[in-house]
């Protein structure tokens, strides 16, 4: 089944011209990304030659994809829209309420029963609305995106950091929160500050132990997790026209981890062959009448240092295995260097659990590759010392592996099937343990690693590499094993060796399943009910946030003082709270509880002045708010990072938190504060930091002054009376500045359909 070609054919019939319109202003040759770029600009918005990390830019995306957790609050949101179905192609996808505990069947069912309350409530509201609704079981929202919807040339929108995954597929892919969701959807313009270039270029060939997940692994490495913000990561040359469709899809999907924008490739015939392989011979006809216009222009690739901002090369023949870790997905460390850092670093050797899958790395070619190692298990009598689990991506990839005898190897090792959902790389992984705290090392073949993030223990070691790398330290048991170089002691005591891993791009029978999840919705959904509980726990109808009154916010408390990494996960935790995520109040009950006070060095304990007792960070600020007394919230770095998930900032909006002053933001959660009504302000003086202090009165002198590129004045009143004059710096344009007037986006858009 081919969805939405109509919307494919019309938006590659405009191509060629918007992008001849758009060459004669920028009056250069033409990345891929600014073709896709220029080509999807909003009607209302006038062409002109952006300039890169500074103008604000209206789109028009061709979709919207939203998973479960997310889309709750943005069809919240949308249902008070004014919409009677949305403007654009737009799914849900059923994955991240899946709690992964004993196998797929037992989870499955249980977690339908745990949850069943807000699948129904996705289910009705996306048959109202006229919303393709996937579910549970049918597959991980970016690998189902890619077997299904992805096409060269596009531009999506997600719900979810990871949408970025589509870039496989040649696409412009972004994570967004719920609230840009709702603007698509509600056939508003969708704004974007056009984001600066950064070209890698691949040469070479993968061979060996080395794959696709490496190259980002490199990368992140290279750029950290804050080097890529505000940029789209564009890869080109030999190198990368050698790599499968889903291995360029691994390698957009962890460009989240260093704050891209989004991550793409050029169209070639490694997409081709995908699309045709997964039933889209279709779209692969259309792409190759207009290929030239879905990658960037020769000249570009020929002279990059000329187009990009900033351009990395990479041969991928000298390419080593990499292992990335712990606690950040940006700590780099190659193969052969490993062991030492092991020892070096007191990590914990004993390899506690490997696991594989997940959205960045469950295609039918990671798969094959991983039990191929498997397979040498089992032939060279090796017992598997770690626990392994496998995740599958979709359905569609589950069916195909396990008619392809690939599961059953895995359960010859003693691998553990788990359901086709986020599951433990999103924290809902009830883990066998008996220690809850203990410090341990796990491997996997996710995205993201950041502390608690799996299971919810500080002191789990998470480390990342690819599915193969992963599935040999499991047989290993050992984290200082080096599976290109050592040996293992097998079941007869022979010192036996594990050959490098192969794999197989495409099933050779072809992709099957029975059942792959999808739901259509009604044609005409006027007469759909969607009821929302009042006493629910799970559910609940929003309420319009309060308008500015257009006066200064003065008599502030500081709410926390962050110190160091700050990212959604410490923000708004997942794991158990997943299931508030379609209850504003009882979600608000895990603000900020992972943050670090800066003054106590502890987790969820902050000073309420109002009475000089130390208390949790939600029962300050609902204390706060009860007595009418505004809050602000100070952070460090790159505030934000990870996840796009929206509750981060409706949380703190909720609680009566005005104002997010910090270093620097992470771009989707500056652009979730902003919608819904917020301030998000950096230090002009990053040294200002340290002048803010625990019992600080803070107001904002001159924000009656609120305009485009004024910074902010901020007095703070220190305990003994002192006081210290700051300033703050604002990105808020014109339109942004009208949500924030208005108290948030949503409110601008009821009032705009009035």
């Amino acid at each position: 089944m081919v969805f939405d070609l109509d919307m494919i054919k019309n938006t590659y019939s405009q191509m060629p011209q918007r992008i001849a319109e758009a060459r004669k202003v920028v009056n250069k040759p033409l990345t891929l990304s600014e073709k896709i770029l220029y080509s999807h600009l909003h009607q209302g918005q006038g062409l002109e030659n952006f300039e890169r990390g500074k103008s604000y830019v209206d789109f028009s995306p061709d979709r919207v994809a939203m998973q479960d957790a997310t889309a709750q609050m943005a069809l919240l949101q949308f249902m008070q829209a004014g919409k009677k179905k949305a403007a654009v192609p737009s799914t849900v996808h059923c994955d991240h309420l899946i709690l992964a505990k004993d196998g797929a069947v037992e989870d499955l069912k249980n977690s339908i029963n745990t949850s069943k309350e807000v699948f129904d409530f996705l289910a009705s509201v996306s048959n109202k609305y006229g919303i393709g609704f996937w579910k549970p079981g049918a597959g991980i929202i970016h690998q189902v995106v890619l077997e299904n919807y992805a096409f060269p040339g596009g531009m999506m929108i997600g719900t979810d950091s990871h949408t970025v995954n589509a870039g496989g597929l040649g696409m412009v892919a972004i994570g967004v929160g719920g609230a840009d969701a709702v603007d698509v959807m509600a056939g508003m313009p969708w704004e974007l500050k056009f984001p600066k270039l950064i070209g890698v270029k691949l040469t070479g060939r993968l061979s060996g132990w080395t794959a696709s997940k490496d190259v980002i692994l490199k990368v992140a490495g290279i750029l950290t997790v804050k080097g890529g913000t505000g940029a789209i990561v564009e890869y080109f040359g030999e190198g990368a026209e050698s790599l499968s469709a889903t291995g360029k899809g691994t390698i957009c999907n962890m460009g989240a981890e260093i704050g891209a924008t989004t991550s793409t490739f050029g169209y070639d015939e490694k997409m081709a062959q995908y699309l045709r392989g997964t039933g889209r011979a279709e779209i692969a006809d259309l792409a190759d009448g207009i290929k030239e216009h879905l990658t960037g222009d020769s000249a570009v690739y020929e002279n990059p240092h000329d187009f990009f901002d900033q351009v990395i090369e990479l041969n991928l023949s000298e390419l080593e295995p990499h292992i990335n870790g712990p606690f950040t997905p940006d700590l780099a460390t190659p193969i052969s260097e490993f062991a030492n850092a092991v020892k070096a670093n007191g990590w914990p050797q004993k390899l506690e659990v490997g696991l594989i899958g997940s959205c960045t790395n469950s295609s039918y070619e990671d798969i094959t590759r991983a039990a191929s190692i498997a397979e040498q298990a089992v032939a060279k009598n090796l017992t598997t010392k770690s626990e392994f689990t496998i995740t599958p991506g979709s359905e569609q990839v589950r069916y195909t592996v396990e008619r392809d005898g690939y599961l059953g190897t895995f359960e010859k090792i003693g691998g553990v099937v788990l359901a086709n959902a986020c599951g433990p790389c999103i924290g809902q992984w009830a883990r066998h343990t008996s220690n809850p705290e203990k410090k341990n090392s796990i491997i996997t073949s996710f995205n993201r690693n950041f502390a608690k993030r799996n299971d919810g223990n500080p002191n789990t070691h998470s480390f990342v590499a690819s599915p193969e790398i992963v599935t040999a330290m499991a047989i290993a048991g050992d984290l200082a094993f080096n599976p290109l170089t050592d040996t293992l002691t097998n079941n007869d005591g022979e010192q036996v060796t594990l050959d490098e891993p192969k794999g197989i791009e495409h099933p050779v029978q072809g992709y099957a399943v029975e059942d792959n999840g999808y739901q259509a919705p009604a044609e005409d959904g006027s007469a759909v009910q969607v009821k929302v509980d009042p006493a629910s726990k799970r559910l609940q109808l929003l309420t319009p946030f309060t308008p500015w009154d257009g006066e200064n916010i003065t008599g502030m408390k500081l709410l926390i003082k962050a110190k160091g990494k700050c990212t959604t996960d410490h923000i708004s935790m997942a794991g158990p709270w997943l299931r508030f995520r379609g209850h504003l109040d009882n979600i608000s009950n895990n603000l900020l509880t992972g943050a670090i006070n800066f003054y106590n060095g502890k987790t969820d304990s902050v000073k309420n002045q109002l009475t000089g007792e130390y208390g949790t960070v939600p029962d300050t600020a609902r204390a706060y708010k009860a007595a009418g007394v505004p809050t602000i919230v100070v952070g460090d770095h790159n505030y934000g990072e990870g996840s796009s998930r929206e509750h981060a900032a409706m949380e703190p909006r909720h609680l009566g938190v005005r104002a997010v002053l910090v270093k620097s933001f992470a771009r989707i959660h500056e652009t979730n504060l902003k919608k819904q009504g917020m301030l998000g302000l950096t230090f002009s003086n990053e040294s200002d930091y340290d002048k803010i202090l625990e019992g600080d009165t803070i107001d904002l002198i001159d924000l009656n002054e609120f305009t485009p590129g004024k910074p902010i004045t901020i007095k703070l009143t220190h305990e003994d009376g002192s006081e210290d004059i700051i300033m703050a710096n604002h990105s808020y344009n014109d339109g942004q500045i009208q949500w924030f007037r208005e108290g948030s986006a949503l409110n601008l858009i009821k009032k705009q359909n009035k």
